[in-house]
């Protein structure tokens, strides 16, 4: 199977200076280049681009249930490693972001065990970031 990397997101945002400080400040991400309606940032080591797009009255997020939990859709993240995954969520709590899912392990001493959390950028964009006790086994069943 072809291997590419790093990906390229875009994702709407309804406030661009708001989203700016967001990822570049609360989530530390380096930006790149911009325009008034648009601004790249190195995501761990992927391009995300925030794009100016006027709110809509119906944003209701949805989710579907995943272990007991709301899980948001649409959403998207990235998957660090185990040790930065843990840093970066006390990181992430310590600046006061509310999340939609506190960090918690799935398949505790299972194939797949990973930790998880979700929470909202300012536009309610759902990021989920995950982390794999052994990382080898992210596609395993």
């Amino acid at each position: 199977m072809l291997t590419v990397s790093p990906f390229h997101i875009a994702i709407p945002v309804h406030n661009l200076e708001e989203c700016r400080i967001f990822y570049n400040e609360v989530l530390q991400c380096e930006e790149g280049r911009s325009s008034d309606h648009w601004v790249d940032f190195n995501f761990f080591g992927h391009q995300l681009v925030i794009h100016y797009k006027p709110k809509t009255e119906n944003q209701d997020l949805y989710s579907n249930p995943v272990d007991g939990k709301d899980v948001p859709v649409p959403h998207y993240g990235v998957v660090l490693p185990w040790e930065i995954f843990h840093d970066f969520a006390d990181q992430i709590k310590s600046k006061g972001i509310k999340f939609v899912i506190e960090p918690y392990i799935r398949f505790k001493g299972q194939v797949g065990e990973q930790a998880t959390m979700f929470f909202l950028d300012p536009s309610g964009n759902a990021l989920e970031f995950k982390a794999f006790k052994d990382r080898e086994q992210l596609f395993e069943k």
